[in-house]
């Protein structure tokens, strides 16, 4: 069982929650956010707190007990600051830019690759960094993901598309190797 279900959230100042027919309903500064209560588990929201618990002891209510706890913090914390990730494009002749709201990535391939983000999500370029964010953190996180994938980052020289920050696992090229051996 989470340990962290156990405890009540708290509501940051700002958001409110309303439930409505099998969904929780977050609203807040930087906009609405829907979340389905996952079956077994009860969602007991008391003045500026939100309890989650179960009555049944199988294994799957136990699971969706921590699982609704994180997605009711994280749905608090989306509507109130928000989620980002910054990925960074390395290499020479790589370059992003915006069309309208159209993310537009030259990766070394013939044609340009166009990236159409959802709705909910804002895509911003600053040089050869792109700043994805939104108040959904799995929607945030996965476009994220597909813009990485699209050119992963390589060991050799390191050029592609990498999260700020990551570490990438740098090999020994030929010239390297020969020179050693």
């Amino acid at each position: 069982m989470s340990r962290l279900a156990k405890k009540p959230i708290e509501l940051k100042s700002g958001v409110s929650l309303v439930e409505d027919g099998g969904f929780l309903v977050f609203k807040g500064s930087k906009g609405e956010h829907k979340v389905k209560v996952l079956p077994f588990v009860n969602v007991v929201i008391k003045d500026a707190t939100v309890s989650v618990t179960t009555n049944k002891s199988m294994k799957q209510a136990r699971a969706n007990l921590g699982t609704m706890w994180s997605l009711i913090r994280n749905a608090i914390d989306g509507v109130s600051e928000g989620f980002k990730k910054v990925l960074e494009v390395e290499g020479i002749g790589f370059k992003a830019n915006m069309d309208g709201k159209t993310l537009v990535l030259s990766l070394g391939f013939v044609n340009p690759i166009r990236v159409e983000p959802p709705k909910d999500i804002s895509v911003s370029v600053e040089k050869n960094t792109i700043l994805v964010s939104g108040i959904d953190k799995e929607l945030v996180g996965r476009i994220a993901a597909e813009i990485r994938a699209l050119k992963k980052p390589e060991p050799y020289k390191g050029k592609g598309i990498h999260y700020q920050g990551e570490v990438i696992r740098r090999k020994a090229g030929k010239k390297a190797t020969a020179t050693a051996g």
